[in-house]
């Protein structure tokens, strides 16, 4: 069964124009489809993040924010995926499956209740989803935000502290 609505617009290109630098993936590539590593166990994914490096962002970067948003989700609100805050501004790499997480960044939880990445699962028969991984070049050394701040309030704190954003935007599709 499809999902008859509107594409839901990209997230940053409603919110206020930031430059933009470079993001890499040897695990996912922007367009093309999410393996199953990547996806949620509810749909016979591994759940495991992807390995994301950046390069060119500003030099008065003083740290960054990575996070994966499904703004194709059948939600007024989109899908927060995966919300890692507070990584130090020497971090421009994370490995597959980030563990343990650099010290002093933290996730906040995502919008399956867990702290952590949580995988592709759009519903069965829906049109592919875009998943947006983002990361953020911040102003500040770290976002004023607890563990138990929700991906939004992340995202609010970000529109004051974002000097840059790379981006990459693989797919996934569950067949019905």
């Amino acid at each position: 069964m499809s999902l008859d609505r509107a594409i839901a617009p990209d997230p940053y290109d409603i919110l206020p124009a930031v430059p933009s630098f470079t993001v890499t993936s040897t695990d996912v590539t922007d367009g093309q489809p999410l393996d199953e590593l990547f996806v949620h166990p509810s749909v016979g994914g591994k759940n495991v993040s992807p390995q994301l490096a950046w390069s060119g962002f500003p030099e008065e970067t003083r740290g960054f924010v990575v996070t994966c948003f499904d703004p194709d989700a059948p939600t007024g609100s989109g899908f927060w995926h995966w919300s890692l805050v507070n990584l130090p501004a020497g971090v421009t790499e994370l490995e597959r499956g980030v563990d343990p997480l650099p010290p002093g960044a933290f996730c906040v939880r995502n919008d399956y209740g867990e702290a952590g990445y949580g995988g592709a699962a759009p519903p069965p028969g829906d049109r592919p989803h875009r998943y947006v991984f983002a990361v953020h070049a911040l102003d500040v050394d770290r976002l004023e935000v607890a563990p138990g701040a929700t991906p939004a309030y992340v995202g609010f704190n970000l529109a004051f502290h974002t000097l840059a954003r790379a981006t990459i935007r693989p797919t996934f599709q569950v067949q019905g």
